[in-house]
């Protein structure tokens, strides 16, 4: 009775229920429908789809049409498709990769970069901290990253140093966007290799003092039942961050 009446009451304010949370539902544009809808997404992205709720979070990242994007560490490129298809033929989306990454993940997204119906996608590699593109940028985009950023090995990045590099390549008003594991407040970076989280307090912090605002804050990639003491999966509470260069 009690799930109904939340359901009811959800609906009633335009809310839609995401992993256990109500929060409010974003106006999907056609053009993320139809990223998400794309025939040449493999089936494997699609499968993924209940777990990382593309819609709610390309909605959150406000990317459109003509978009100069750069899309930090894009692995296998699950995000990179969606990205590509929103921003369409007058807009770009740079695939970041560092120099340090192994070849697996070097050319994760090579598929992607053969075929022609995403040839508004380039790679660009180069160490994140003194990343630099031909033009200027409307968005710089990462998920699930960040906090892999902090750990000894071939993500290893200066985060600080990663945030100022983000500053300077975006247009006024351009947005850094974070989407990561959560962990629990007041741990910091103290799990981010262990349990492969991170405190929210700690992103925010550091891209503050590289300039940015932050603009928006997003719960929903957010899962109630989630056990903040156990390593992360797909699934797992992530925060979504949108800061804006002023």
């Amino acid at each position: 009775m009690k799930r109904r009446l939340l359901l009811a009451a959800a609906a009633a304010a335009g809310l839609l229920l995401s992993n256990g949370f109500a929060v409010a539902a974003p106006a999907a544009s056609a053009d993320v429908s139809a990223a998400i809808a794309d025939a040449g997404r493999p089936q494997a992205d699609k499968d993924r789809d209940a777990q990382r709720h593309p819609a709610d979070l390309l909605g959150f990242t406000g990317v459109k049409r003509g978009d100069k994007v750069a899309e930090l560490v894009p692995g296998g490129g699950y995000v990179t498709r969606l990205l590509s298809k929103i921003v369409g033929p007058m807009g770009h989306v740079y695939a970041v990769n560092m120099p340090t990454l192994n070849e697996r993940f070097k050319t994760g997204v090579n598929p992607i970069i053969a075929d022609a119906a995403y040839g508004n996608v380039s790679v660009v590699e180069t160490p994140l901290a003194t990343m630099k593109f031909a033009e200027p940028l409307d968005v710089v985009y990462t998920s699930e990253n960040y906090h892999d950023f902090q750990n000894m090995g071939m993500f290893l990045s200066d985060t600080a140093a990663l945030g100022k590099a983000a500053f300077a390549a975006l247009k006024p008003g351009g947005l850094y966007i974070i989407t990561d594991y959560v962990g629990a407040a007041g741990t910091g970076k103290t799990q981010t290799q262990s349990l492969h989280r991170i405190d929210p307090a700690v992103i925010k912090q550091e891209v503050l003092a590289a300039g940015f605002q932050l603009a928006e804050e997003g719960n929903a990639l957010m899962n109630a039942g989630d056990n903040l003491t156990a390593r992360s999966a797909q699934g797992s509470s992530q925060t979504m961050l949108k800061f804006r260069k002023p």
